[in-house]
């Protein structure tokens, strides 16, 4: 993701693009901006009591780059956002919560696609350069 932001608290990318102006990077940063800090913390309370984290919410039937990201995991990293997609989902669907002390274990913001992501983006960006055909194109049926 390089050249964007990344608002997530401790984790926040100073990285600014371009276009970005400084009155956004006041916006999206928790660390300056009051409304922020306070969506940061909704958010994170949120996916705490489900057990999910951030990343999990990627949908890989909307970007290819994500699917294909997804793909290259390692299978222990893709099995354990699996489990926790299910359990998100089993919870729901029985209208509880994660234990306390589960919750306490959780860490929503730490990332294990950004990294594969960016990768996956920047060799789809090298091959257009280079006027390669793309290794995947999204066809509606």
């Amino acid at each position: 993701m390089s050249g964007e932001k990344c608002c997530l608290g401790d984790e926040y990318d100073s990285r600014e693009s371009p276009s970005s102006s400084g009155l956004q990077s006041f916006f999206l940063n928790p660390r300056r901006n009051w409304l922020a800090a306070q969506h940061y913390k909704a958010l994170s309370k949120r996916f705490k009591k489900y057990g999910l984290r951030y990343d999990d919410l990627y949908d890989p039937m909307y970007d290819l780059d994500i699917k294909e990201a997804l793909a290259r995991l390692p299978r222990e990293v893709a099995d354990a956002r699996n489990q926790r997609l299910k359990r998100a989902m089993d919870l729901s669907l029985k209208h509880e919560y994660l234990p306390e002390d589960l919750q306490a274990l959780q860490a929503p913001f730490r990332s294990y696609l950004k990294d594969m992501l960016a990768l996956v983006k920047q060799e789809r960006g090298e091959r257009e350069a280079l006027g390669a055909l793309p290794l995947y194109q999204r066809t509606i049926l």
